[in-house]
């Protein structure tokens, strides 16, 4: 495993299919997912702490004024949704690379914070494929879907701030894609400087 953990950042509109792409990063070995807390219900095939913390407004406050938060964001002007500190501890004590799923807002907020982390910005082939991927979750009103979609236009506009830029218009080579960006990653120099050092030591150098 990498001297260095590492952390991964996968964001991007609504409908860009992230999550699909984060289950595809965390079938590598040494990968471990950061689970965001969340205000939000559950929806009807989510299980508390698989993908979210499902907490009260009351705890998520109490959580930001002890500074548990590496990031956190309200979206849409109701739920709010964080990433715990405690993740990168954990990923730092199992050795293992950590793999946040959040927003834009989120994904920036960390970023400021841990400039070497590596930001993946996923994105939808097309405003028309976004829509359908939202209206194919039969969760939103017209109105929410509305909503959604101008964000994701505002949301597209941040592109600049991040690393790698993955098209999420098949599914296999998005995949393969997300997979290459880490393990490349893991290849770099700083990643790998520990034990080129000690390889240098079997030379005597």
């Amino acid at each position: 495993m990498n001297c260095k953990p590492l952390v991964f950042i996968v964001s991007g509109p609504s409908g860009s299919g992230k999550s699909t792409l984060v289950q595809k990063l965390l079938q590598l070995p040494g990968t471990m997912l950061s689970v965001s807390a969340t205000t939000r219900s559950p929806r009807k095939t989510e299980s508390d702490g698989k993908w979210y913390n499902f907490v009260s407004q009351a705890e998520f406050q109490e959580m930001i004024e002890r500074g548990e938060f590496l990031e956190y964001a309200q979206v849409f002007g109701k739920n709010w949704y964080g990433t715990p500190r405690r993740w990168l501890d954990e990923a730092m004590a199992q050795r293992k690379d950590l793999v946040l799923e959040i927003d834009v807002q989120g994904a920036l907020q960390v970023k400021k914070k841990l400039p070497d982390a590596i930001a993946i910005f996923v994105l939808a082939p097309s405003r028309e494929d976004v829509e359908k991927r939202i209206r194919g979750r039969g969760q939103d009103s017209e109105d929410e879907i509305r909503r959604r979609l101008e964000r994701a236009r505002q949301e597209m506009l941040t592109y600049g701030s991040y690393d790698y830029a993955v098209i999420n218009d098949d599914l296999d080579r998005a995949g393969a894609e997300v997979q290459a960006i880490a393990i490349a990653s893991r290849c770099r120099v700083a990643q790998r400087e520990d034990r080129i050092r000690e390889i240098l030591k079997s030379f005597g150098g």
